[in-house]
């Protein structure tokens, strides 16, 4: 067996071969795209809007930039980037499953939005563009998704341009106790048993909230993103650090 063959990974709570974890993800975002804005509604009770307009305003897109949405889904943070930067900028939505990539251009061509804005099939761990590309690259609700994360975040660091901004939106570590115990409640009780009945699948946001509770911590990200290369990292908790929104720069 190959060295890369033999490496294991989380899907979830379950250890699983590295190699397949890309395959298993897909799986899931396969079953719940077409569902995918309702269910972010129902879940977050609408905060997530909240969550994704402080990303945007901490962006500070303005017209004539290139910005990369990675990992975009259904195209809400590259919506509003793409008035932002207007015909003289550039947006690209890009994501590893197709059948987001499907909803988010036909949620988006729906609403005009069209002419600055393209989509690509990607893989964060291998950005198929030139280093030093993109003024702003955001990641939101993407990176615990990924199989090798501080690749993608090298990745991700290499095709900014000097000068440039990452910024991570991720589920991430409740500050208070209260608030991480009703956390596990809602998601390990109410969170499949919402997705049984919205979404007819229970399985995927049971996986979904066990991802969660995998992903790195608030500072051992922002370790991660300092060892990526990127620099002034710092992080901003939403909702008692339900949510954290990470910053990182490429100088």
């Amino acid at each position: 067996m190959s060295e890369d063959s033999s490496k294991s990974t989380h899907f979830g709570y379950k250890t699983v071969d590295a190699a397949k974890k890309a395959e298993m993800v897909a799986g899931v975002f396969h079953s719940v795209a077409t569902r995918y804005d309702i269910m972010n509604d129902v879940l977050s009770f609408g905060i997530h809007r909240l969550w994704k307009r402080f990303t945007i305003e901490c962006a500070g897109a303005r017209p004539g930039m290139k910005v990369l949405d990675l990992a975009g889904g259904t195209g809400d943070l590259t919506a509003k980037f793409s008035h932002l930067v207007g015909d003289s900028g550039e947006v690209i939505l890009a994501d590893i499953n197709d059948s987001m990539l499907k909803v988010g251009r036909s949620k988006l061509r729906d609403k005009g939005v069209v002419g600055n804005v393209s989509y690509v099939q990607a893989n964060a761990e291998a950005l198929p563009f030139p280093d030093n590309t993109f003024d702003i690259i955001t990641i939101a609700f993407g990176l615990r998704n990924v199989t090798d994360k501080d690749a993608a975040l090298r990745s991700m660091q290499r095709v900014l341009k000097p000068g440039g901004k990452l910024l991570v939106l991720e589920f991430s570590k409740p500050q208070h106790t209260f608030m991480n115990k009703a956390y596990d409640l809602y998601s390990f009780k109410m969170l499949p048993l919402i997705g049984k009945l919205v979404a007819h699948d229970a399985d995927s946001y049971e996986y979904l909230a066990e991802s969660i509770r995998m992903h790195p911590d608030q500072e051992t990200l922002k370790g991660m993103m300092q060892d990526a290369g990127l620099e002034q990292v710092d992080y901003i908790n939403m909702t008692d650090g339900i949510v954290a929104l990470h910053r990182g720069y490429k100088f």
